[in-house]
């Protein structure tokens, strides 16, 4: 089984059913739900069909998980075009199933400007090179996965991920709340900047909560793990390619309430930063000490 990078933009071409109206497919990543980043990319894309003005392009995204995605039955994306100004452009996204909001956006779009610029520097880190991927990491832990979850997990990948601080998903230790990983896909995209940007708003829903799990030495693969993401917010900075390096640098400052957030900024080989992004999601788990037995 394969999972290529034609196969995620084919994913992310939404069939129109009527004026602002589209339909997506599903496609499961081994969490038995539909994962977030591919709602996010679908509404994205949705979203960008609408405006019509050809040199206005997103600047910001923001969403809520409403409810869990049904796997099995397609995401309808109703569009609600709020306003197109001189500058910007503003739409609503709604993703329906079964007659339920699952999902909902509001995106802005921007025509280019020149205005004052600055930005925060990219960690001193490593580069890809010579770095194991996540998948190679996997596959050789791949007997501690359970069988019906293995095939999907060791599949190829759309994308390369290579982290630069790797951790045994399966025996974590306690870390700092940070994580560095670069990532491009697997094979050149066209040049449509929406396709670049629909891949990172995909890409951009990796690796988040999973740095707020790491203070506690817990990890997604867990027996008992509960964690979902409640919203998701991404701001574009600046044009980029994302089949070309990116480091995506994410950290946790604070987990509390039963809730993770994190925040992550895309930049460039260069150390340009092309993308912020913030998540707050919901953590629940057993205490360690039922997981292990103990009395």
């Amino acid at each position: 089984m394969a999972y290529s990078i034609e196969d995620l933009v084919h994913l992310l071409e939404l069939e129109p059913l009527e004026r602002n109206i589209y339909r997506g497919r599903n496609r499961d990543i081994g969490s038995g739900r539909i994962f977030g980043g591919q709602v996010l990319a679908q509404s994205l894309v949705a979203a960008r069909r609408t405006v019509e003005e050809e040199d206005r392009a997103v600047h910001s995204m923001h969403g809520y998980f409403i409810l869990s995605g049904d796997l099995e039955t397609p995401v309808v994306y109703f569009v609600d075009r709020l306003r197109d100004g001189r500058s910007f452009a503003t739409r609503r996204v709604t993703g329906i199933q079964h007659g339920n909001a699952i999902f909902n956006m509001s995106a802005s779009f921007h025509r280019t400007e020149d205005g004052f610029s600055h930005q925060a520097e990219m960690p001193d880190v490593p580069g890809p090179e010579g770095l194991p991927s996540e998948l190679e990491m996997i596959r050789e832990r791949a007997e501690l996965i359970p069988e019906k979850l293995r095939p999907v997990l060791t599949q190829d990948r759309p994308l390369d991920a290579r982290p630069v601080e790797p951790r045994d998903p399966f025996d974590p230790e306690p870390s700092e709340p940070v994580r560095n990983t670069w990532v491009r896909t697997v094979g050149q995209l066209a040049d449509d900047p929406l396709h670049h940007q629909a891949v990172l708003a995909y890409t951009s829903d990796y690796w988040l909560l999973g740095a707020a799990l790491q203070p506690h030495g817990r990890s997604f693969r867990e027996p008992g793990i509960m964690a979902a993401s409640l919203d998701h917010s991404i701001w574009f900075h600046r044009p980029f390619r994302i089949d070309d390096w990116l480091l995506y640098s994410v950290d946790s400052p604070i987990a509390c309430g039963a809730r993770g957030f994190a925040r992550g900024q895309f930049f460039t080989r260069d150390g340009v930063l092309v993308a912020s992004v913030a998540q707050e999601g919901v953590l629940r788990f057993p205490p360690k000490r039922e997981m292990e037995g103990d009395e």
